[in-house]
Order: structure tokens, then sequence, then C-alpha cells
């Protein structure tokens, strides 16, 4: 490990490693993060916050060096994450994170050797997404009283949600101008800041243009500029109270308590498949980088005609009437 000084890079004896060297480290780390890779300040946050692990399994083992870090070393310290009780899809997240520090520590001179990429991530069990059925989803968009104002906004939420399958943070990203009402599209900014274009069903260009005509102009004031989904005092919704008010409407729905806003994402996906959409397309649309990541959708299809068929075939193996 090294200490930066104003003759240049210098190397650290063992015994001279420090919590407060460590700290200024991270810190140096985040802001490479923040300003040369340009994450968000929630990933910075989680990664800064994966590598504290790194920092006790060192103490622990009373290293000091990092250069000591070979692939027993680090095959050790996911074996100890795994025993504290770290799940698997946790300690996949801590690698992600140690390898992107020491890269960052390897760019700048600090250390010698780096064997992050020798080490694999624990193999992950499938966990099928959670999807509501289409009744359930129709539910919950009729849940809003649009009668008023926040009703006709939140029922336009939820209907952008459902009918484009965007993040929570995108659909509080976006600006009144990235609608375009007449070819029923959205203009999207993404994760790493890629841009695609989300389409609109009917319902949902409805409610947005009952939103935008009706409710938005009374939410606005100065500090809402672009912004279109407002806060009862003008400012652009946050991810929070988006998330907050879908779980709110989910339960008045009667849905199941772990409803969330990734539920109508997974729905979104899931019911393209179900209708024969092609798979490319649905990884286009929600903006995957990798088909792989929308592969598991194909499963969760599959799942679901697996229980009809149980259910319903006489000779599926389901009820004997």
């Amino acid at each position: 490990m090294t200490n930066r000084s104003a003759q240049g890079t210098k190397r650290v004896p063992e015994q001279d490693l420090s919590d407060t060297l460590w700290s200024t480290m991270i810190v140096e780390f985040g802001d490479h993060l923040r300003t040369n890779r340009q994450l968000s300040t929630y990933t910075v946050r989680n990664y800064t916050s994966d590598i504290a692990s790194y920092a006790d399994f060192l103490r622990l083992r009373r290293v000091s060096d990092l250069d000591k870090a070979d692939r027993g070393f680090l095959r050790d310290y996911l074996a100890w994450l795994l025993e504290l009780g770290y799940v698997k899809s946790s300690v996949s997240r801590k690698l992600t994170a140690l390898r992107a520090f020491y890269r960052f520590l390897g760019d700048r001179g600090d250390i010698k050797r780096d064997q992050t990429d020798l080490i694999t991530s624990p193999r992950l069990d499938r966990r099928l997404p959670v999807i509501a059925t289409r009744r359930e989803v129709e539910a919950l968009l009729a849940t809003p009283d649009t009668a008023t104002d926040i009703g006709r906004r939140d029922r336009a939420i939820l209907e952008v949600l459902y009918s484009s399958g965007l993040r929570v943070a995108e659909i509080c990203s976006l600006d009144v101008g990235d609608i375009d009402f007449k070819y029923r599209e959205l203009r999207v900014v993404g994760k790493g800041d890629k841009e695609r274009i989300a389409l609109l069903g009917k319902p949902s260009v409805m409610a947005l243009t009952e939103y935008v005509h009706r409710t938005r102009e009374k939410l606005a004031n100065r500090q809402s500029q672009t912004a279109l989904f407002l806060n009862r005092y003008g400012g652009r919704l946050s991810t929070r109270s988006v998330e907050r008010l879908v779980k709110r409407y989910a339960l008045k729905a009667g849905l199941d308590s772990n409803f969330h806003t990734h539920t109508l994402r997974h729905s979104f996906a899931t019911h393209l498949l179900d209708g024969g959409a092609d798979l490319r397309v649905v990884q286009d649309l929600m903006g995957h980088s990798s088909p792989a990541t929308t592969q598991i959708y194909t499963y969760v299809s599959t799942e679901q005609a697996r229980k009809v068929y149980l259910q319903s075939h006489p000779r599926g193996g389901g009820s004997a009437n």
C-alpha cells in the first residue's frame, strides 16, 4: 500500500498502515467513481461500503499490504463473507467493488499486482422475479382517485411504469419534453447515461395527457423547471416518493405487501413475452445491455405456463376433478 506525498508515490511499510490512510484511500476511490466513471451517488455509496468489509478482513488477518492479496487470500475473503451469512448476490457485489478498487489502485501505481480478476463470483441461485397477474395490475391501476390532482398524477405514474417498464429512477428523471404524444414515445436516459426510446400504450398516453394539462400546471412553480412528475411543493418527485406511493396503492388494491415498483417492471417484461414478443425487443425496451439479463423473464413465463398446465390439463397432475 502506498502513501502519496508532494514528492510522488511512496511505498508505506506494512506497520504504518492506519485507519486514517485507509479512509483517505476510500475517499479518493469514491471521488474516482464519481468523476472518472460517472457513477451515481447511490452506486458510489454501495461500492465504498462494500470495501469496508474487505478492510475488516485485512485487520482480521493482520495484513496491511494489499500486494499480499493473492488468489488464495481473496478466495478466503469470499468464504469468510459467506460464513458471516452474506447471501451469494451480496458476496458477488462485494467482489465487483473490490475489483474496481484494485483497478483504481493499480492505475495510479499504488499496488504491484492485482489478482481480483482470477477469482470468480459464487454461483448464484436462480431467483425468479416476482410478477403480478394482469388482473392484479388492473386492480392497481384503478386505485388512484382521478377526480383529484394527486390521483391523476399517481395514475399517470402507475400507467407509465407498467406500460413502458421504466425503472423508478428513470421515471423520476423524465422531463415534459421527453414525451412524444403523437408517436406515443418517451425519451429515457437509463443506466450509464444510455438513451433509449420507451413506448406508451393508449391508456398511459391518456393518463399522461390528463396529468400534464389538468394537474401539472397547478403543482408547478419556479423550482419545477422541466420536471414531468412533481410533488405537492412543485419539486421533482423523488424515487422514494414513487416507491411509497406504489406500495400504498398496492396495499389499497389488496395486493401482496412485497409489491413494489420493480414488480411492475418485471410484470411488463413477462406479459410482453407471454404475448409473443421477441426477447431482443424486450431487451431493448427495458434498456438491458445484455440479453442474459432479460433471459430470466423467459423462465418466469415458462414457469407460469407450467402452473397453468398442471392446474388445467386433465392429465397434468393437478386436481383430480
